[in-house]
């Protein structure tokens, strides 16, 4: 007997790195099958479906869709449930469950006939004046269909717990291997190529990595280099929706620009501090960064402006400060860090880390999928789950 079917829309390209989607799907494939349907390429002349086979029980469809003709702006969309509707049915398979990672998927997804809806928020929509708690039309009709919802932390959690009868709080997990330590190869093409980047640079280097963009404090890893021109700041990852033009330039200020994962560990292991300098705005007022876990799993110091999320689940593990001058005087005192802190720290790292592994959370997943696939399937309303959540800021 075939495993159920899990059907996921999302905005995401499989390709496009390690996020929450592909480790969560990956590790559910073979217990379950997984289609991942990818946001539509935009190309010239007829529509058509790409399949990827990327494991066991795990294929990737890329829709290939033209523009929408003058006047008829939802004809891709109708293209698209075409193509889904013609592969399923070549493929003899019929969809258990869909999975969206956003409400914009909501009309596609309906077309496939899932018994079980499931929605994965991490970025809520806002109803046009920037406060997430108004539900977007979108996300509310997605909240009403929906069998079961996840949030992607605590801040997210407490906003959406009364808007559906199962919500259950889903903290970004982290493959603790592919930073640790101890797992490092370093003769291997990753090594060489970061040496290259970073190697010749002073230290101490106090470093980050992830996306830049509107959550991104550049005003304040300014005010660290200056108060600082000794310590040589690295900064990685890709520019998102703001101009390079806007990001500060000092002498010990190198912006590394997008890194491949593969990169991730060995920038870290060549840093003294972790760095989260993200402001405290309408876009972080959700943000559980996937950066924190990441961190510590390679074992180096952690300190954060006070992101919510981040206050809530990691405050015994990492250290917070405001921006501003308490910023860089945090940062003094985690480099000349006594050892009997740094090793208590690096215990509660420990305990973090060991707690939220993207194996745990695909179990998690596991366990909550298939009783609300079967009372889907037999009508029955699912029964509320918070305090069955499988994580502590579930139960608050």
């Amino acid at each position: 007997m075939q495993p159920p079917l899990l059907m996921a829309f999302s905005q995401q390209r499989w390709s496009s790195g390690h996020q929450r989607a592909q480790h969560l799907l990956s590790r559910l494939a073979g217990r379950w099958r997984v289609l991942f349907v990818e946001a539509p390429v935009h190309v010239t002349g007829t529509a058509w479906l790409e399949e990827q086979r990327r494991g066991p029980q795990l294929t990737v469809l890329v829709p290939h869709m033209p523009p929408a003709p003058p006047g008829l702006p939802d004809e891709p969309l109708s293209l698209l449930r075409t193509q889904l509707d013609r592969y399923l049915l070549r493929t003899r398979q019929r969809v258990d469950v869909a999975w969206l990672d956003s409400p914009l998927a909501l009309p596609v997804a309906q077309s496939v006939r899932a018994p079980c809806l499931v929605y994965d928020c991490m970025d809520p929509m806002t109803a046009g004046n920037g406060a997430p708690l108004q539900l977007h039309p979108h996300e509310a009709a997605l909240l009403r269909q929906a069998t079961l919802v996840l949030t992607g932390g605590p801040s997210l959690y407490e906003a959406r717990r009364d808007q559906h009868a199962q919500v259950v709080c889903l903290p970004s997990a982290v493959d603790a291997g592919h930073y640790a330590p101890e797992q490092l190869q370093m003769h291997s093409a990753p090594a060489c190529q970061v040496q290259l980047l970073q190697g010749g640079l002073p230290r101490p280097r106090l470093g980050f990595f992830g996306s830049i963009d509107e959550r991104f404090d550049g005003e304040l890893v300014a005010q660290i280099a200056d108060a600082h021109p000794e310590w040589t700041l690295v900064m990685a990852g890709p520019l998102v929706g703001i101009d390079a033009g806007a990001l500060p330039q000092r002498p010990n200020i190198h912006w590394l620009g997008p890194q491949p994962y593969a990169r991730l560990p060995y920038l870290l292991a060549g840093w003294e501090l972790c760095l989260m300098p993200f402001a405290l705005n309408e876009s972080t007022r959700y943000f559980s960064p996937s950066e924190t876990l990441q961190y510590m799993a390679g074992g180096k110091p952690v300190l954060s402006t006070p992101v919510h999320d981040v206050a809530w689940l990691y405050s015994d593990a990492v250290a917070i400060a405001p921006r501003g001058q308490p910023f860089v005087e945090a940062c003094e005192a985690l480099l000349s860090e006594a050892p009997a802190a740094r090793a208590q720290r690096e215990l509660q790292m420990l305990s973090a880390v060991s707690a939220s592994s993207w194996d745990r959370s695909a179990q998690a997943v596991h366990e909550l999928l298939l009783p609300a696939l079967a009372d889907a399937r037999e009508g029955q309303r699912p029964l509320p789950l918070a305090a069955a959540a499988p994580h502590r800021a579930a139960t608050r």
